[in-house]
């Protein structure tokens, strides 16, 4: 996956300035493809000079204002093409399994709370996916594809987070032994 094709879909979902991009990210696409202010404004221009999109024409035009954008024929396609693409599931890269694997060598020393910590976050990242779940997408909203398909990507997030609750459960337990 790629910030271009995070931001072409966005700005599908709705026309929007880099501002506004920025914050969207923080409470959708951000919760598994995550991007800077500063990402997202070079990405903007990158696709912008490539033809993706254009800045909307202003109403008053005045130095400093906030460019808004719009997805072109040419975004769309490429999008399109994309989604269509084959690609291999990448490894996982993990520090704090990586820190696991170091401290069976050197020690453990701090690797219970930092545990314990890691748990705390995902327990409250699961409880913030379940609240958007039951907001955002009671079952009479599941209906139309678009809706299950942003509903099945919250539900890999869920799982992914049950996950991590399950093993780092499991881990602590160990840890005691």
């Amino acid at each position: 996956m790629s910030l271009p094709h995070a931001i072409l879909t966005a700005l599908l979902e709705k026309p929007s300035s880099g501002l506004e991009l920025t914050r969207r990210f923080d409470k959708s696409i951000g919760y598994f493809w995550s991007a800077t202010h500063q990402q997202i404004y070079r990405e903007l221009g990158k696709l912008e000079q490539a033809g993706h999109i254009r800045a909307l024409p202003s109403e008053t035009p005045t130095r400093g204002q906030k460019k808004e954008y719009e997805v072109l024929p040419a975004g769309r396609a490429e999008l399109s093409e994309w989604v269509g693409r084959t690609e291999d599931p990448k490894p996982l890269r993990s520090s704090l399994l990586l820190r696991m694997r170091a401290a069976a060598v050197v020690g453990g020393a701090g690797l219970r709370d930092e545990l314990e910590r890691h748990l705390a976050l995902h327990r409250q990242q699961l409880d913030e996916y379940l609240e958007i779940e039951r907001r955002d997408f009671p079952q009479e909203r599941r209906a139309a594809e678009p809706d299950r398909l942003r509903h099945l990507v919250l539900r890999g997030g869920i799982d992914l987070e049950r996950f991590w609750v399950e093993w780092l459960t499991h881990a602590l337990s160990e840890l005691q032994r």
